[in-house]
């Protein structure tokens, strides 16, 4: 596991061939201070916001998508993960549709692709804290690709993950993690190369990176990634990334009736079977978190 050498790119409105070209060979790109330190701020305030709204309301799924609990710092019931955050806040979904984010669908060339406000899990939040209590702290080994053959696709369909970081996260402080050049791996290796979500090993050709708020990232749904925890534990571990994906392909909206995609049932299933404490925002979890929060 290394540092990544490069210091990253800063984003002027549109990409140039030398970002395509780094793009290309690595599958991954990260542009530095993407949003300013305002926006920030307006996005954490955001996310509060919207966090303290679906808890008063006992909200557990959101179009079909489970939301992950755990307790904060503070011994308060908190959401991890959420879904969908640009359809409760219009500074988000404004953000979404601003040209220079609809510039980075370019990188899924040669393939027209669409930043997916409504498709997939939306934009989403990973909140991740190291503590007793949390249950989002890391996330194993795992590829994006994979999840469109339990939506009944025929075939793995390329895509992007985009990544806006809301935290300060050096190297030293865990974070993303990548392995260059995997987004060009075959089937075989796309899916079995590691196991998926249980392996937090370190890899020899992984690399991470010094990331600030406001930083952005990108990488391909091929890529093999993870998200590795912080050596610290409490606040100091704090680190807020919201995802939104670039797909292709037919058009497939979520709505408040969709079903629980498989891929969320099976990564479930995986946790259990390999006697890992599973992720909160199943029905019933919500009241279970509130009374050992109060106890």
């Amino acid at each position: 596991m290394k540092k990544s050498d490069h210091p990253g790119f800063v984003f002027e409105g549109q990409l140039t061939e030398e970002q395509l070209a780094f793009f290309d060979k690595n599958g991954f790109i990260k542009f530095r201070n993407f949003i300013d330190p305002e926006t920030v701020i307006l996005f954490r305030e955001e996310i509060r916001r919207i966090e303290h709204e679906l808890l008063s309301a006992g909200v557990e799924f959101v179009n079909g998508i489970p939301l992950k609990y755990g307790i904060d710092t503070n011994g308060a019931v908190m959401i991890q993960r959420m879904a969908f955050l640009n359809q409760f806040s219009k500074p988000m979904s404004d953000f979404l549709k601003q040209p220079r984010v609809q510039e980075l669908v370019k990188l899924l060339g040669p393939y027209d692709g669409r930043v997916s406000e409504n498709e997939k899990d939306g934009l989403i939040l990973n909140h991740y804290i190291n503590t007793d209590n949390s249950n989002w702290s890391r996330i194993g080994w795992h590829t994006d690709s994979p999840r469109d053959l339990f939506l009944g696709l025929r075939r793995i369909m390329p895509m992007l993950n985009v990544g806006l970081h809301l935290d300060d996260c050096p190297f030293e402080n865990g974070g993303l993690r990548v392995i260059p050049g995997t987004h060009k791996q075959n089937i075989f290796r796309l899916l079995f190369r590691k196991k998926y979500f249980i392996d937090h090993n370190t890899d020899k050709d992984e690399v991470g990176m010094d990331i600030q708020a406001g930083d952005l990232t990108v990488h391909d749904g091929r890529i093999w990634h993870r998200g590795a925890q912080s050596p610290l534990t409490g606040e100091a571990s704090r680190r807020r990334v919201m995802y939104v994906p670039v797909v292709t392909g037919k058009y497939r909206p979520k709505h408040k009736d969709s079903p629980i995609p498989f891929y969320h049932k099976l990564g479930a299933l995986i946790l259990v079977k390999h006697k890992i404490k599973p992720e909160k925002g199943v029905k019933g979890e919500v009241t279970l978190l509130r009374e050992k929060a109060e106890a």
